[in-house]
């Protein structure tokens, strides 16, 4: 799967591949320690915010933890607003 922004996809392979190896090669032999692929998922995790910048997506909702709260995680999402269409006049 590709990610949000095109620049970033080689970037989402790199620690995919990355985190699949750690999570194969030492987390499932006891190894819990995640730092390994830190610094790769950082890199991407700024990549992903600034296509979403660009894709004019907001932050807020996805840094929530809801997770664990039953009154939020029971909320359906607010709903964006809508922009008015262009008029066919324009």
């Amino acid at each position: 799967m590709n990610s949000i922004g095109e620049n970033c996809t080689q970037l989402k392979k790199d620690y995919d591949t990355c985190f699949n190896n750690w999570f194969s090669d030492r987390f499932l032999k006891g190894d819990t320690d995640d730092s390994l692929c830190a610094p790769l998922f950082k890199v991407y995790q700024q990549c992903v915010k600034e296509a979403m910048k660009q894709h004019q997506i907001e932050f807020k909702e996805i840094e929530n933890d809801y997770l664990g709260t039953k009154d939020e995680e029971k909320k359906p999402p607010p709903k964006a607003e809508k922009k008015s269409a262009p008029s066919k006049d324009s």
